[in-house]
């Protein structure tokens, strides 16, 4: 059996950090014909969760175009778990968003009840945290606070403390992807992964090396803590990205419960 989560979230009567892991699908889009046509075209895989990387978005600005969109989204996926992201540019995202612009969506996203999980970086410092935090009370919302590395992967202490800091920060998930060099560099983070889940973290954890050698830790990450990995199924967000068929045809030989 897989390392499950001491603390289990249980999101549109779906467990996170349970006996399997989740598969997630990303939906990038510029507007919101394109988001609601991979909407629908995603949903055929019957992931667990999607992922809306609004910062794709060419109106992500504008905090009411976000909501219309958000809500016909909503409509579309039904109780899908959904995870509402405004990645900034320094870890991977699609364009810069000045720091007050992606606050005040974000409240809003999170006070209107539409979104499941909201992932934002440890990086954004303590004080958009805690207001994030702050508007989170009081709702089903959940926070994700991530840690991204596009160009190496860190030492797995320092991989661990960002996961800890996660935690110790207010998050109900901690996550950490970084980039390998080699597959030491992908030990590394299953390492971390590891020692995190055994030795210090209750909450569900999120982890992944990325790129072609880190392809193995969105399959079998979950062995080691990880509880949920991002797959392909139309439009990646990030690179090493896997179909989600290979996923789960992989997923059928590792003791995932019945995945």
């Amino acid at each position: 059996m897989r390392l499950e989560s001491n603390k289990t979230l249980m999101i549109r009567n779906k467990i996170l950090g349970g006996a399997v892991p989740w598969i997630c699908l990303p939906m990038v889009a510029e507007d919101r014909d394109i988001l609601l046509h991979q909407a629908n075209d995603i949903l055929g895989y019957q992931p667990d969760a999607l992922e809306w990387r609004v910062d794709k978005f060419e109106a992500v600005r504008n905090v009411d175009d976000v909501l219309a969109a958000l809500d016909e989204l909503r409509k579309t996926i039904g109780d899908v778990p959904l995870i509402f992201t405004c990645r900034i540019i320094d870890e991977g995202g699609f364009q810069e968003i000045a720091e007050n612009d992606r606050l005040e969506l974000m409240e809003a996203v999170i006070a209107s009840g539409m979104v499941d999980l909201v992932d934002t970086e440890i990086c954004n410092g303590e004080r958009m945290i805690r207001v994030l935090k702050k508007t989170c009370s009081g709702t089903a919302v959940k926070l994700i606070l991530s840690y991204h590395n596009f160009d190496e992967t860190p030492e797995e202490s320092f991989i661990v403390d960002k996961l800890c800091q996660a935690a110790k920060l207010g998050g109900d998930v901690a996550k950490a992807a970084v980039m390998p060099q080699n597959y030491g560099d992908v030990l590394t983070l299953l390492r971390a992964t590891y020692k995190a889940r055994t030795e210090l973290l209750e909450i569900p954890i999120i982890t992944m090396s990325m790129g072609e050698k880190g392809g193995i830790t969105r399959i079998a990450g979950g062995l080691f803590g990880s509880d949920l990995t991002f797959a392909l199924g139309q439009a990646s967000s990030a690179p090493g990205q896997i179909y989600i068929g290979d996923v789960r045809k992989a997923w059928e030989v590792l003791p995932y419960g019945d995945s």
